[in-house]
């Protein structure tokens, strides 16, 4: 016999088991993925006669990988296994809105795929406790992970299209009543402007942004010179659009793109924020201390976006220009181009404020 090739890198292997005389004794060791360290996650696929028969076995596995688990895969790990995949081909913010919906189904993470039920899936949704547009998103992901599930025989059935989310279309537990600042408290926030986070807190309230595409924005897309921001990661695609940066906060948006951190805008004591976790490290280690220094009570970040949005209405700012600064839906294709003049004229609108 030849000596056999050697594979490439994450391709499987053949070695022969040594030791005493056995019927199958050629081993053909699969990858299924690498871990956080780079390294191979491997396991064997079953031993084989000769050579040639496991070199068929591994050639036909590489071919057309299949589970090896037999139907034992869990929910969480078919959403481990599907998550490599869809991750690499999607934007940050979807990724992150994806782990939000996957955090609601914990009831289901120990549960084999195969034995998972329409009642379970149910279940989930009937108790997620968060409003319609969440719970779409919690059914999205069940769709696409059967879709993973199916063809790769981890189950025999996909059961999510029988998942009931429209009896919560009128329903919204977490709902609130936003107040926005009043300007006696934005002057409060500006007495301390001298400190990263009031700085922060400023640079929300005069741009309108979510707190996601903020702590999210990259020094690339800030265009300080011309002074606008290019939001390229939004909620929806309404969000990705061009926002103005006032006058008053200019100096503080260029205060934190001459910090040498990393390539993130937003960063304070050495750290940024784009990480999983990155909107609970900031409300509880900036936000909330401030807001309680301030003595303003408990509130939500959000309510910057809607003080933005407040003042805009009230400086009798025409609404399609507001529609542009905040991102809101409804623009046509035609008012998503914009043009020097735009934002000009929408530099010109913030500043009202």
């Amino acid at each position: 016999m030849a000596k056999p090739l050697k594979r490439a890198n994450g391709t499987g292997s053949i070695t022969k088991v040594s030791g005493r005389k056995r019927r199958n004794p050629y081993q053909v060791i699969i990858t299924l993925g690498w871990d956080d360290q780079g390294k191979q996650i491997r396991k064997s696929l079953g031993y084989y006669a000769t050579y040639d028969k496991a070199t068929v076995a591994l050639e036909n596995y590489n071919e057309n990988p299949y589970d090896i688990t037999g139907g034992k895969a869990t929910f969480s790990e078919v959403y481990e296994k599907w998550s490599l995949q869809k991750f690499t081909t999607i934007s940050e913010s979807n990724v992150n809105g994806i782990k939000a919906a996957y955090k609601r189904c914990s009831f289901l993470y120990g549960k084999k795929f195969k034995d998972i039920g329409i009642d379970d899936l149910q279940y989930v949704i009937d108790t997620a406790d968060c409003n319609y547009p969440t719970l779409k998103k919690i059914k999205s992901l069940f769709s696409q992970l059967y879709g993973y599930a199916v063809p790769r025989k981890l189950t025999d059935r996909d059961y999510s299209e029988a998942i009931n989310v429209e009896k919560f279309k009128d329903k919204n537990p977490n709902k609130r009543n936003r107040t926005a600042f009043t300007s006696d408290q934005i002057e409060k926030i500006r007495a301390l402007d001298n400190t990263d986070v009031a700085q922060t807190v400023l640079m929300l309230i005069y741009s309108g942004m979510r707190i996601g595409e903020f702590l999210n924005l990259k020094k690339c897309d800030c265009h300080l010179d011309e002074q606008y921001i290019d939001v390229v990661a939004a909620k929806t695609d309404n969000g990705i659009r061009k926002v103005p940066i006032a006058d008053k906060t200019l100096s503080y948006w260029q205060h934190f793109y001459s910090k040498p951190d990393g390539e993130y805008l937003v960063s304070m004591d050495g750290r940024d924020f784009s990480e999983d976790r990155g909107y609970t490290a900031y409300k509880d280690t900036y936000w909330a201390p401030l807001m309680e220094t301030l003595e303003f009570g408990k509130r939500d970040i959000h309510e910057t976006r809607h003080t933005c949005s407040t003042m805009l209405h009230e400086a009798e700012i025409y609404p399609a220009k507001i529609a542009r600064i905040l991102g809101h839906t409804g623009k046509t294709i035609a008012e998503n181009v914009y043009t020097h003049l735009d934002i000009q004229e929408l530099i010109e609108a913030i500043n009202k404020i």
